[in-house]
């Protein structure tokens, strides 16, 4: 009798994506298997589309925000995260050992534990059982993964943000300690921008800014709808003296950059922010420089430069119960549900490479 097996799509090489079936793995005390409902596609999805992450080892099944359901799982592994077959998940992109200095300090984000894969969407296909990441129509969940129960009666499209407003509580409101009365400028209305502005909003901020470009124009009105109190066309206004004259000449509390690329936004959250402020960096720049980038601003100001590396279960959780709260209308984040074949189609659409769309939330469904 055949072996059951899996559909997903694997990554060989830079914008090299292809279909392969894969065995079904077997499921033992601990571990578990997914079947993928939906997965998120991230913008660093496109950097490793692109061959951005050097030396990463392929082929590899890329995604890692995926939800499902449990369709396997081993009695440890079932008491240990608190499920049972058939419960609805979000799977945590991190595989932490457990063991390390950071896990054992509570910093799994940070782990360095030696000879494991360390997160899903990452993990080379030559490390059995091969099914390491969301583009697929299984995953297989490692005694070491983190899950958390989501309500059935949630659109999956809807559901599966909890990576991105994850990344939003604790890059917006966890890292910075944003609370009531204060101000932020959130620079970039991506996903990830404006899950901060629902963080913040939730934390409450009495000045939201939000910062973005002319193409921009519907996720800017987008924010001010999740809450922003204030959105700047960078391309046609200078963000810091808009942001200076809105605060009068003080500066913001916090700024946090979730801008692709653009090592300008560096710069000008050095400037944006007050005296003692914080500004919390999440935008990757790739291998480009930061020009102009006067570190004796940092100093003579006390400045606080944070750098946000991913997320974790304190922001996840909270993401979770704020989706099936439904306080804020999410639907309107999504633009595109795309079929798992298309996945490189997805990829291209997030990164504005097709033509006439105007993607912001997008999910692969098996």
């Amino acid at each position: 009798m055949a072996k059951a097996t899996s559909a997903a799509i694997i990554q060989t090489g830079p914008r090299k994506l292809e279909m392969r079936e894969f065995p079904i793995p077997e499921t033992h005390e601990d571990d578990a298997l997914l079947r993928v409902e939906a997965c998120g596609i991230c913008g660093s999805d496109y950097e490793q589309y692109a061959g951005a992450f050097v030396g990463m080892r392929m082929p590899v099944i890329p995604g890692h925000e995926p939800l499902g359901f449990i369709e396997k799982i081993g009695p440890v592994a079932a008491r240990r995260w608190g499920v049972k077959e058939g419960d609805r998940v979000a799977v945590e992109v991190l595989l932490p050992c457990g063991f390390c200095e950071n896990c054992r300090a509570g910093a799994y984000r940070l782990c360095n534990g030696k000879g494991r894969m360390s997160a899903y969407g990452y993990t080379p296909i030559e490390i059995p059982p091969a099914l390491w990441g969301g583009y697929a129509q299984h995953m297989y969940l490692d005694p070491h993964t983190i899950v958390h129960k989501v309500a059935a009666d949630i659109p999956a499209e809807l559901a599966v943000m909890f990576n991105p407003l994850g990344a939003g509580i604790r890059w917006a409101v966890q890292l910075p300690g944003t609370t009531i009365g204060d101000t932020i400028a959130i620079l970039g209305p991506g996903q990830r921008g404006l899950s901060s502005v629902i963080a913040a909003r939730e934390a409450g901020a009495a000045m939201i800014i939000v910062t973005g470009l002319k193409r921009d124009a519907k996720k800017l009105a987008l924010a001010r709808e999740f809450g922003a109190t204030h959105t700047i066309v960078a391309d046609e206004q200078d963000p810091v003296a808009v942001v200076r004259d809105l605060t009068g000449g003080r500066g913001v509390d916090v700024v946090v950059d979730v801008t692709a690329y653009a090592t300008v936004a560096v710069t000008q959250a050095i400037d944006m922010v007050r005296r003692s402020g914080t500004i919390v960096l999440a935008g990757t720049k790739g291998p480009k420089p930061v020009d102009n980038l006067f570190s004796d601003k940092i100093v003579t100001r006390e400045i606080r430069v944070q750098g946000a590396m991913g997320v974790d279960f304190r922001a996840y959780r909270p993401a979770v119960r704020l989706i099936e709260s439904r306080r804020y209308p999410l639907e309107k984040m999504h633009t595109h549900t795309v079929a798992l074949a298309d996945a490189e189609r997805a990829i291209k659409l997030l990164a504005g490479e097709v033509p006439g769309e105007d993607a912001i939330h997008i999910v692969l469904k098996p």
